[in-house]
């Protein structure tokens, strides 16, 4: 890759994870890097002081990185624009992008998560909104990886999923550093519904740790959480492979038991007794696995596929019910083979 192919970047997004995104791009020689802010407060602090205190407090952003507060401004000759905008604002920002966005951009996203109402994972919102045109070099970004530990340097290791080989190439090159490696997938579908379908079972790894059920029990969540993932994501065209990878049992594991979790935080909370609107209404951050866990019960209706971890996730959100007689019936279930071919 030429040094000045995918060098003018803009970043969706001031969120932990998009500014952790565009510090590590800003930080490289040579990357033209802008990071569009809705909320105004935040879009001064990172113009005027380089921090970012709502969302990644506690470190300093390179000082090439530029904030913006206007589409306009972000997309100006523009060649990569990477979104990292909450999943149930996705289509939203799209459609404020669309007017700004050429023929020549490259479209990239970090955002986790399944449409309500209409259940498009993301690259299907993109074709919705803006049309097949920018599919052709559409690109997504999963794995395991929490900003706060990338904007340290900790090593890290995720995947780019893009089905055009030579595009994914340049991307791959462009993201990697010496603590950031970046792997390359097809699977696109894949990496999306794994990046998604994770934050629905780390509720319910969170709720199991609330209760004190202990390691057994989220053992047990994450193997047979991945093998519902697994089901839905072959139903969708996926490759079964991807799911035993970064994008699938990385980012399960990663999100299960990670401190740093907000959707394991949500689900230990609701199994210590709290109401899902007591919780949310002390988080500034998107726990992504509240409102997908809607869409992949609806989902997992539509596609005919049986998910009862996820099941119990959505009745425990959105039906008020005991996270104890959750997983009573979770362990009553009818026996089953393990392995299913």
């Amino acid at each position: 890759m030429s040094d000045v192919e995918l060098s003018r970047i803009a970043v969706i997004g001031s969120g932990s994870w998009g500014t952790a995104l565009a510090n590590l791009l800003a930080e490289k020689k040579g990357l033209d890097v802008d990071l569009w802010a809705r909320e105004e407060a935040v879009y001064k602090e990172i113009r005027d002081k380089h921090t970012n205190p709502l969302f990644l407090p506690d470190v300093q952003l390179a000082p090439a990185l530029k904030a913006v507060s206007s589409f306009d401004k972000a997309l100006h000759e523009k060649q990569l624009v990477l979104i990292a905008a909450p999943s149930h604002v996705f289509r939203e920002v799209l459609v404020g992008l669309k007017p700004h966005l050429t023929s020549g951009m490259t479209l990239m996203m970090a955002t986790k998560g399944i449409e309500n109402d209409s259940l498009m994972i993301m690259s299907e919102v993109v074709q919705a909104v803006l049309g097949p045109r920018f599919l052709r070099n559409f690109a997504c970004l999963a794995g395991p990886s929490f900003a706060k530990e990338v904007s340290r340097k900790f090593p890290t290791a995720v995947t780019i999923a893009c089905e055009n080989s030579t595009h994914g190439k340049k991307l791959q090159t462009l993201f990697s550093t010496d603590f950031f490696r970046v792997y390359l997938s097809s699977d696109v579908v894949g990496a999306q519904l794994g990046g998604a379908l994770k934050n629905v079972i780390a509720i319910a790894a969170g709720v199991a740790d609330g209760l004190n059920f202990g390691l057994n029990a989220r053992a047990a969540l994450i193997t047979r959480g991945l093998a519902e993932i697994t089901r839905l994501g072959v139903k969708m065209g996926s490759n079964p492979h991807t799911f035993a990878g970064l994008a699938g049992m990385g980012d399960l594991v990663l999100t299960c038991t990670g401190d740093l979790s907000r959707n394991r935080t949500v689900g230990f909370q609701m199994g210590q007794g709290e109401s899902l609107h007591e919780i949310t209404s002390r988080m500034n951050m998107v726990a992504e696995g509240i409102k997908t866990a809607k869409s992949a019960y609806q989902l997992a209706r539509k596609m005919n596929v049986v998910m009862p971890i996820v099941d119990q996730v959505y009745e425990i959100l959105y039906e008020d019910k005991d996270p104890q007689q959750a997983v009573k019936e979770l362990m009553a279930r009818d026996l089953k083979v393990e392995l299913e071919h």
